[in-house]
């Protein structure tokens, strides 16, 4: 969705910027380590230590999903590397914020002893509400951009709203699993990658304009384009989320 001259900026204060992005940043954290800290304590987690272990999650969270967004996007950064730093202005990836917090989570439970499948599932409906918040700050940053579509009534595809909606759906899954799934720890948040990696690479990267590879088709009437590195890499991540599944829930390997 683009709308032409909305402000990225909230109000600016002396040499400080406050920006839509970070408001949606922090929001995302605030209810995230809300519900990871309440759920973790009803689990006979110690407060303090799941209050350590959300700002190393966060700190790990942020690093990875900046650098693995600056590594994706490194043409764009060689001319103005102090760029890479500036969060603020947008441009984290998903995934390595996932690889990020998971790493530092794990490195917290190898000296803490505590279950690090629990604490994955403890994680979702923070993933979930993240992912939500920061698609509707995308449309103040002007980014997630959706391919001009000729059968409908908006000239482009509003992706980062589609992209929003499927951090909604996959919230609300989740807190049906949680109550209807008798799942063993892990298996919660391998089924939370499952359903968000299917719909975001059926519904969101099928609109939204990415360079394309491979096949390289775009339809202008529809406004869809395939394949997009996304849709490259979400089998894989499917079939991995499926195997994890299996493998927490049986306690075998399933291929």
């Amino acid at each position: 969705m683009f709308i032409e001259n909305i402000d990225p900026v909230i109000f600016t204060l002396g040499p400080l910027v406050f920006r839509w992005y970070g408001l949606m940043m922090v929001l995302s954290f605030m209810l995230g380590g809300y519900y990871f800290i309440k759920n973790g304590v009803r689990q006979g987690i110690d407060e303090e230590r799941l209050l350590a272990l959300l700002i190393i999650v966060i700190l790990g969270g942020i690093l990875g999903a900046r650098v693995l967004y600056v590594l994706t996007n490194l043409p764009a950064y060689i001319p103005a590397p102090l760029e890479a730093l500036r969060i603020d202005k947008g441009g984290l990836s998903f995934h390595g914020g996932l690889l990020g917090g998971l790493l530092g989570a794990w490195l917290y439970t190898q000296r803490t002893h505590i279950n690090l499948r629990l604490l994955m599932d403890l994680a979702v409906p923070g993933l979930a509400i993240g992912y939500m918040l920061v698609r509707i700050a995308n449309i103040f940053n002007q980014e997630i951009l959706g391919r001009p579509a000729a059968l409908f009534f908006f000239e482009q595809h509003p992706t980062q709203i589609y992209g929003s909606l499927i951090g909604l759906i996959s919230l609300l899954i989740h807190n049906y699993l949680v109550r209807t799934l008798p799942a063993r720890p892990g298996v919660l948040f391998w089924l939370f990658i499952f359903y968000y990696s299917l719909l975001r690479g059926i519904i969101e990267e099928t609109f939204r304009a990415n360079p394309l590879y491979l096949w390289g088709y775009v339809n202008e009437l529809w406004g869809v384009g395939f394949f997009t590195m996304t849709h490259l890499a979400t089998p894989f991540i499917l079939l991995l989320a499926w195997h994890m599944i299996q493998r927490y829930q049986y306690g075998r390997q399933p291929f």
